[in-house]
């Protein structure tokens, strides 16, 4: 089976590009750079928006294209110019934070309604899945839709609120005895999925012809709570007392707007999914990674080398004037009420 995957080198492409490979699929990665190549796939080094590189995709043909870097209906509108008729699947990698914000039902499945008002990104993920669906129903595009949740591997600890980039720093903090955000009470239920599994679930939809046409949540079955995602980063990093303070999202967003969208529009809300569908469609995907197990790994990946371990000082003073706007909030309003 012949692959192209547009990225395939950030941490959830490069578990799918892996085992991919390591299935013997045929697999090409678009990327702007060589950086972090995947031994035994195709290196096409260009950029995707680049007319130059899409020249040179021009008179090539696929079995399944995967797009981890499409954004909006607009960059939609160019992949379809550039693989109608050349390909026998495009597979668009959109987001579970486009499902209903906030949820009517506990449990979410694909069936749910995507509409998220508090988080640009989401919004433009929905119009992406809005315009596929439409060059499906009119046209047969051959159009998949797969949303992954949360998820992690050895670059990304995922707490809500650390830096993406810089992922070190709320370890950094906790080892140094500084205090961490949790968002609400820290109870209502999440689902983080390590990459591996993810990739198993993936690699499975490639080439698979019944799933044309629908979409697919691909996540853990685990779910817990935030205090147990932060507990059990704590004991991954050998922190036997960490300092947490809960503080509500409105609160976070009011004060640091650009939390918006993954606090009030995404992690302030319970997210536990059913994968009845893609288990249906890929008969032997499971998720098999504990984020208890999974954490412990990643924290192995940064310690192997001191220069992963960077620190992102803006999220650290960030954290630092939340935790205290809300301290000071507290003791005026315990003041107040004649509390102590």
């Amino acid at each position: 089976m012949k692959v192209l995957f547009l990225g395939g080198t950030g941490f959830i492409s490069t578990a799918v590009s892996e085992l991919a490979v390591s299935r013997g699929l045929d697999v090409s990665l678009l990327n702007r750079s060589r950086r972090d190549g995947i031994r035994g796939a195709r290196q096409l080094t260009g950029d995707i928006n680049d007319a130059t590189s899409v020249a040179a995709l021009a008179n090539q043909t696929w079995d399944a294209v995967v797009d981890f870097i499409a954004f909006d209906a607009a960059t939609i509108e160019r992949r379809l110019e550039l693989f109608r008729g050349k390909t026998g699947q495009y597979i668009f990698i959109s987001s579970a934070s486009a499902y209903q914000k906030p949820g009517t039902h506990w449990l979410i499945t694909e069936s749910t309604p995507l509409a998220n008002p508090y988080w640009d990104y989401s919004r433009n993920k929905i119009a992406g899945e809005d315009r596929l669906m439409r060059a499906y129903r009119e046209e047969g595009f051959p159009i998949t839709i797969v949303r992954p949740s949360l998820t992690y591997g050895n670059s990304v600890i995922p707490l809500v609120g650390n830096s993406w980039d810089k992922s070190f720093t709320a370890i950094a903090r906790m080892r140094a005895g500084k205090p961490l955000i949790i968002p609400g009470d820290g109870l209502s239920l999440w689902t983080i999925t390590h990459n591996s599994d993810f990739a198993k679930g993936l690699v499975g939809l490639l080439g698979n012809a019944a799933a044309i046409g629908h979409a697919f949540h691909i996540t853990s079955d685990e779910a817990l709570t935030w205090n147990q995602i932060f507990a059990f980063t704590a004991e991954a990093a050998g922190v036997a007392s960490p300092k947490f303070v809960h503080i509500a999202s409105d609160f976070l967003s009011a004060c640091a707007p650009e939390l918006t969208g993954t606090t009030l529009g995404d992690k302030s809300h319970s997210a536990v999914f059913d994968n009845t569908k893609i288990k249906r469609f890929v008969p032997d995907f499971v998720a098999t990674t504990r984020f208890r197990d999974g954490i412990k790994k990643t924290l192995a990946w940064f310690e192997a080398d001191p220069k992963r371990q960077a620190v992102d000082e803006a999220v650290n003073a960030r954290t630092d004037k939340l935790v205290a706007a809300y301290e000071r909030g507290l003791a005026a309003a315990k003041a107040e009420f004649g509390r102590t």
